[in-house]
C-alpha cells in the first residue's frame, strides 16, 4: 500500500515538472503567447453598445471634414451667348458663281451605253464581257475551268484563252456564235445544259483542235452541229433533233467516241456508221421504226464481233426487237427495247 502511494506521487511530480517546462517554451514565443494590454484596456462584448451617445459624441468629425474640399461646389458656370459666324466677303456667293451653279444645273445628260458582251481585252481577270466587270468575276475561273451556272447569261460571255471546260448551264441562251470559241485552242469541254439554244453558226465547233465533251442537253436544237473527230463524249439529249437534221456519216471518223446520247428526240432511224470505240448508245423515246442488219454488225463478216458496245438503249420507240436477230448477232449484249 505504502509503495503505490510512492509511485503515485512519483508520477505527479513528473507531470509538474513537464507542465512547467512547457510554459517556459510558451512563454519565449510572443507570437504564441497573449497580446499585451492591461486589463482595463480588454472591451465587454457583452456590453459593447455602438449606438451609445458616448460613442457618437467621441466621434472625430474633424478628420472627415479635411479629406474632401467642399469648396469646389462653390465654382459657377458662366453662360455666354453664341453668335453665328458671319460668312467673310470671300466666302460670299456673287454673281459668277450663281451663274455657273445654273449652267451646272441646265447641262445635258448623256445617254446610258448600251451593254454588250464583246471583248475588249484580257485583263487581270479575264476578258471584260461588258457588264461592268470581267468574266472571272462574273463567272467562276479555277485552274482553267470557267462556270457559269444559273446566272440569267443570254449570251456566250468572252472567255480567257486558257479555258479549258466551260459550264454554263441553266441559263438563257439562245444562239451560238461562230466568234464565241474562235481563239479557245485549249478547250477540251463544254456543257451548256438547260438553255434555250435552237440554233448555232456552221462550223462553230470545228475551230476547236482539242474538244472531246459536249454537252447540250435540255435545249431546241433541230439540227446537230458538226464536230471534230477528237470527240469522246456528246449528249444531246432531250432536243428537237430529226435524222435529217444530222449530217450523214456524222461519227464515221469519231475513232476515239465512247459516249452517244441522243434519246428524248425525233430520230427515225438509228445514225450509222457507228466507230467501234462507241461503249454506249442510248436513242430511247424517238421515232424509230426498223433496223438495218448492218446497223451494228457486217453482214460480209460473220466473224465479226463489236466488243465495247455493250449498253443500248432503244426503249420508247415504236419497235419490236425481236423481229430484227440478226442486227445483234455481233454484239455481247442485246439492245433494251420493247419485243
Amino acid at each position: 500500500m505504502l509503495g503505490s502511494k510512492c509511485n503515485f506521487l512519483r508520477m505527479s511530480l513528473q507531470s509538474l515538472l513537464v507542465l512547467n517546462l512547457v510554459l517556459d517554451i510558451l512563454g519565449s514565443f510572443p507570437s504564441v503567447a497573449a497580446p499585451p494590454g492591461e486589463p482595463d484596456e480588454a472591451y465587454d462584448l457583452d456590453n459593447y453598445d455602438l449606438t451609445s451617445e458616448t460613442e457618437w459624441d467621441n466621434l472625430d468629425i474633424i478628420f472627415y471634414e479635411d479629406s474632401y474640399d467642399y469648396d469646389d461646389l462653390d465654382q459657377q458656370i458662366e453662360v455666354k451667348e453664341i453668335t453665328p459666324d458671319t460668312p467673310s466677303p470671300d466666302t460670299q456667293p456673287t454673281a459668277l458663281h450663281k451663274e455657273k451653279e445654273k449652267e451646272e444645273e441646265t447641262l445635258p445628260t448623256q445617254s446610258p451605253v448600251p451593254v454588250t458582251l464583246d471583248f475588249k481585252g484580257p485583263g487581270l481577270f479575264g476578258p471584260d464581257t461588258g457588264l461592268g466587270v470581267p468574266t472571272c468575276l462574273l463567272c467562276v475561273c479555277i485552274s482553267g475551268s470557267v462556270y457559269c451556272d444559273d446566272m440569267g447569261l443570254e449570251q456566250i460571255p468572252p472567255l480567257p484563252r486558257d479555258t479549258t471546260y466551260l459550264y454554263g448551264r441553266f441559263n438563257k441562251i439562245r444562239h451560238i456564235k461562230n466568234t464565241d470559241f474562235l481563239t479557245l485552242k485549249k478547250m477540251r469541254g463544254i456543257d451548256l445544259t438547260g438553255n434555250q439554244i435552237s440554233g448555232m453558226d456552221e462550223d462553230v465547233f470545228r475551230s476547236l483542235p482539242q474538244l472531246q465533251k459536249l454537252v447540250l442537253a435540255d435545249n431546241n436544237l433541230q439540227v446537230m452541229p458538226e464536230l471534230p473527230v477528237t470527240m469522246t463524249y456528246i449528249d444531246l439529249r432531250n432536243n428537237r433533233l430529226t435524222s435529217t437534221g444530222i449530217h450523214s456519216e456524222a461519227f464515221k471518223d469519231m475513232n476515239q467516241l465512247e459516249f452517244l446520247y441522243l434519246s428524248d428526240n425525233k430520230l427515225d432511224f438509228i445514225p450509222t456508221p457507228i466507230p467501234l470505240s462507241l461503249r454506249r448508245l442510248h436513242l430511247q423515246n424517238n421515232n424509230i421504226q426498223s433496223l438495218h442488219e448492218d446497223t451494228f454488225c457486217n453482214h460480209h463478216d460473220l466473224s465479226f464481233i463489236r466488243r465495247n458496245l455493250e449498253d443500248i438503249r432503244l426503249d420508247g420507240n415504236p419497235l419490236k426487237i425481236n423481229l430484227f436477230p440478226q442486227t445483234y448477232i455481233c454484239l455481247p449484249r442485246l439492245p433494251v427495247g420493247s419485243d
